[in-house]
C-alpha cells in the first residue's frame, strides 16, 4: 500500500470520467451495416458479415471463459470432498453393520438383515459417480482435459475449506475451522461449501451486478439527483425501475430503499484498494466505523492472470452506524472484482440467498443490490473512486428518531465510505512519517494502534455487534431511546475480567454538528461534562495528528495528581458525515511503555465516548420548515463499566447506577448548551 505524508485532502463531489470506455461490456451479437432501402430498383444481393469482435472484446470474453474454467476446478474440489465425505461415512457403516448384534441370540447378524443397507450405499455410490462423471464431462468442454480419476481427494491449502473461517475477531481469517465471534454451534452451524450448481447462479449474478453498477457509476441527472442542501446524490427510484430490473428478485414487502453515489480523490494506488477490498481483514481495517464484522465465506475465484480480474468471493458482514437506535444489517453477499481496463477497477457486492445458513433469519433485516466502487487510477498519484450505495432495508426496525438519517443517505450511504477512505488513508500515512516533538516514531505507531482498538471496542459497545457476544438487558427502567448490554470478560488482554455492562442513547440537539464537536473536544470545557476530572482542568501531555482536518486526532490528558497518576486516552475525527469522541481512562506506568515503543495489546480499559451525527429530514424533529434540522444534530453517549457487584454478579443497583451515569451525561451535556 502506497502511503504519502504532508498530502492535503481533497474535495469529493467530482463526477466519473465520462470518457471511461465500456463497449468491452456490451453484446457482440451485432451485424455490420444494414441494407440499403428498396427504392424500386433491382434487388440487391444482401450481404450479411459478422461484426469482427474488437480485440478489447476478445480480452473480455477470454477473461470470462477463464472465470469459467476456475469455477469447475472450483466444483472439481467440491466433489472431491464430498466423495471423500461420503467413503469415510461409508467406511464407519460398514463397521458398524458388521458388528451388529443379534438382539435375540447375541451372535453376529445375518447376512440378510443387512441387505437393505448396503444398497442404499450402493445407489448413493452410483449417484455419485454420475455426478462426477458430469464434472468430468463440463471440465473437458472448458479446458480440453478429463478430470483425472487419480486425483487426490484431499483439499489443497487454497481450496475453499469450511465455509467459516474466521477465528472469532472482527475480519479475522486464520483459515481454521473455528466459528465467528458471537455464534455457537447450536445457532450458526457449519455452512456446507458453495455448490456447483449455486457456484454457476453466482457467476451469473455477480456479471449482471457488476454490469449495472457500471451503468450507474457514469449516469448523472435524471437517475440521480443532488441535494439542494447536503449536496449528496439520491437514487431516482421511478427512473431506475424503467432502466434496470433486480437481479437479485422482487423488493420484501415493507422495506425501503437507499441508494446514494459519490465521488471523491484518495491518496492510495488503484491497486491498493483493490487489494485492500479483496481482503476481508484489510477491509475491515480500512473501514472501522462502518463494518463491525466481516469474514470470507468461500472464494470461487482468487482472480486471472495473476491477478484480482475476475476474483469472485462469497462474504458475510455486519454494517453499523453508531447508534444503539440503528440495528446492526447483517448481509451475505457475492463480491466480484473486474479490471475495466489499465488503471480501471471496479469492484461489486451484491446479495445473496443465505438459505444455506443454519438460521436464515439472522440476515433478514436487509438486501444489499448491485453496490461497489469503481477506480480509476490519476496521473498525481492520486485515485479517483466513485462509489454507489443501493441497499433495502426494513425501516421498522428503526427508531423514528433516526429513520431520516438513513433515507437521506447520511447513514450507510456512498458518501460515508468515501470520507472514511479518505480519513483512513491519511491515517495510514501518518505511521510513516518523521517523529514529532515529545514521542518517537514507534511510540506514536503504538499509541495510535492502542487508539484504534478503543474506538473498535466503543463502537461494538454502542451497535451490539456479535463479535463481544453481547446481551441485550430489558429492565424497566432502562427508556426506549437507550439500550443496556452486558458481556462476560475472561482471560481477554487489554481488558478487565469480570462482567462489563454498557450502556448507549441517542438525543436530538438543535445545535450544529461543527459546535457541539469543538465543545466536546476542547480541554478547557471538559469539566463541564466529564467528571474523571472532578471538576479540574485536564491539559494534553501530547497530541498526535492523524490527518489533515483540525480535530483529526489522537490525544493524552493529563487528570492530575488527585486520580492517583490517571491518564485518559481520546482519539477524535470530524467530518460531513459525523464525528467522534472516544475516551478512556488509562494508568500512567502502561502508557510509558507504550510512548516508547512498546506493546499496547496488554494496556487495560474501557472506553466511553460521543457519537455525532447529522439530523436528516425534519419530519421528526417538530419544526416545519426544515431550518431547525438544518442547523440540529444527533448525540449519542456511550460509555463501558465493570460490574462492582459481589463476586461481579449484575444486580438491579447495578443496573440503576448505569442508567443514571447515561442520563447525568446527557443533562450536563444539554445544560452547556441550555438546552432542555
Amino acid at each position: 500500500m502506497d502511503s504519502h505524508s504532508g498530502i492535503g485532502l481533497v474535495g469529493v463531489g467530482e463526477n466519473f470520467d465520462p470518457g471511461l470506455d465500456l463497449a468491452g461490456f456490451e453484446s457482440s451479437d451485432s451485424f455490420e451495416g444494414a441494407p440499403p432501402a428498396d427504392n424500386g430498383g433491382p434487388p440487391k444481393k444482401k450481404n450479411k458479415k459478422f461484426h469482427r469482435h474488437t480485440p478489447q472484446q476478445i480480452q473480455e470474453l477470454e477473461s470470462r471463459t477463464q472465470l469459467k474454467t476456475q469455477l469447475e476446478r472450483h466444483e472439481n474440489e467440491v466433489l472431491k470432498q464430498e466423495n471423500e465425505k461420503l467413503r469415510v461415512e461409508n467406511g464407519f457403516l460398514k463397521q458398524e453393520i458388521t458388528s451388529r448384534m443379534c438382539n435375540n441370540c447375541g451372535g453376529p447378524a445375518l447376512p440378510g438383515e443387512i441387505s437393505s443397507e448396503c444398497y442404499r450405499l450402493g445407489v448413493e455410490n452410483a449417484q455419485l459417480k454420475d455426478e462426477l462423471s458430469r464434472i468430468s464431462s463440463v471440465t473437458k468442454m472448458f479446458t480440453g482435459m478429463p478430470l483425472s480419476s487419480s486425483a487426490d481427494p484431499t483439499p489443497s491449502n487454497s481450496g475453499p475449506g469450511l465455509a467459516v473461517r474466521g477465528n472469532g475477531s472482527c475480519g479475522s481469517n486464520n483459515g481454521g475451522n473455528t466459528l465467528p465471534m458471537g455464534f455457537e454451534h447450536d445457532d450458526w452451524g457449519l455452512m456446507p461449501l458453495i455448490k456447483p450448481c449455486v457456484a454457476n447462479t453466482l457467476v451469473d449474478v455477480a456479471v449482471a451486478a457488476m454490469d449495472e453498477l457500471l451503468q450507474m457509476a457514469q449516469m448523472g441527472n435524471p437517475l440521480w439527483i443532488k441535494g439542494l442542501h447536503d449536496g449528496i446524490e439520491t437514487l431516482n427510484l421511478a427512473e431506475w425501475e424503467q432502466i434496470f430490473s433486480s437481479c437479485i428478485g422482487i423488493k420484501p414487502s415493507g422495506y425501503t430503499v437507499e441508494a446514494t453515489k459519490e465521488t471523491g480523490l484518495v491518496p492510495l494506488r488503484g491497486l491498493a484498494l483493490v487489494e485492500t477490498l479483496m481482503d476481508v481483514n484489510r477491509w475491515v481495517e480500512m473501514f472501522p466505523s462502518l463494518i463491525a464484522r466481516a469474514e470470507t465465506v468461500d472464494v470461487l475465484s482468487g482472480g486471472t492472470g495473476g491477478t484480482r480480474d475476475n476474483a469472485l468471493q462469497v462474504m458475510d458482514a455486519e454494517f453499523q452506524v453508531l447508534s444503539p437506535l440503528v440495528p446492526i444489517r447483517r448481509a451475505q453477499f457475492v463480491r466480484f472484482c473486474k479490471q475495466h481496463s489499465d488503471g480501471v477497477w471496479a469492484v461489486v457486492d451484491v446479495s445473496i440467498d443465505p438459505g444455506n445458513a443454519a438460521n436464515p433469519q439472522m440476515f433478514a433485516n436487509c438486501r444489499r443490490l448491485p453496490s461497489g466502487c469503481i477506480i480509476q487510477d490519476m496521473d498525481n498519484k492520486y485515485t479517483k473512486v466513485t462509489w454507489v450505495e443501493h441497499s433495502e432495508y426494513d425501516e421498522s426496525t428503526v427508531h423514528p428518531l433516526l429513520r431520516p438519517l438513513l433515507s437521506s443517505g447520511h447513514g450507510f450511504g456512498a458518501q460515508r465510505w468515501i470520507a472514511t477512505l479518505q480519513r483512513q488513508c491519511h491515517r495510514f500515512a501518518q505511521l510513516v512519517s518523521p517523529a514529532i516533538h515529545g514521542i518517537t516514531a514507534a511510540g506514536r505507531k503504538s499509541v495510535l494502534k492502542l487508539a484504534r482498538r478503543m474506538t473498535y471496542n466503543f463502537n461494538t459497545g454502542m451497535c451490539g455487534s456479535s463479535v463481544f457476544k453481547w446481551g441485550k438487558l430489558n429492565v424497566g427502567n432502562v427508556g426506549e431511546d437507550a439500550r443496556v448490554m452486558l458481556r462476560k470478560n475472561e482471560n481477554c488482554p487489554g481488558e478487565p475480567s469480570g462482567v462489563v455492562l454498557s450502556a448507549a442513547t441517542s438525543v436530538w440537539m438543535p445545535i450544529t454538528q461543527q459546535r457541539l464537536f469543538d465543545f466536546l473536544q476542547d480541554e478547557r470545557m471538559r469539566s463541564q461534562w466529564d467528571i474523571l476530572s472532578n471538576g479540574r482542568p485536564m491539559p494534553a501531555m501530547i497530541d498526535v495528528a492523524k490527518g489533515p482536518g483540525q480535530g483529526d486526532c489522537v490525544t493524552l490528558f493529563s487528570s492530575g495528581l488527585a486520580n492517583g497518576g490517571m491518564l485518559i486516552l481520546q482519539e477524535t475525527w470530524n467530518d460531513a458525515t459525523g464525528a467522534l469522541i472516544v475516551y478512556a481512562p488509562v494508568d500512567e506506568p502502561s502508557m510509558s511503555v507504550v510512548m516508547n515503543g512498546g506493546d499496547s495489546s496488554q494496556v487495560v480499559m474501557l472506553p466511553a465516548g460521543f457519537a455525532i451525527l447529522p439530523s436528516g429530514s425534519p419530519r421528526y424533529h417538530g419544526d416545519t420548515d426544515g431550518s431547525e434540522s438544518r442547523n440540529g444534530c444527533l448525540l449519542t453517549v456511550g460509555f463501558q463499566i465493570l460490574v462492582k457487584g459481589p463476586g461481579g454478579k449484575l444486580t438491579v443497583e447495578s443496573i440503576e447506577t448505569v442508567s443514571k451515569l447515561l442520563s447525568g451525561q446527557v443533562e450536563r451535556i444539554k445544560a452547556a448548551f441550555s438546552v432542555t
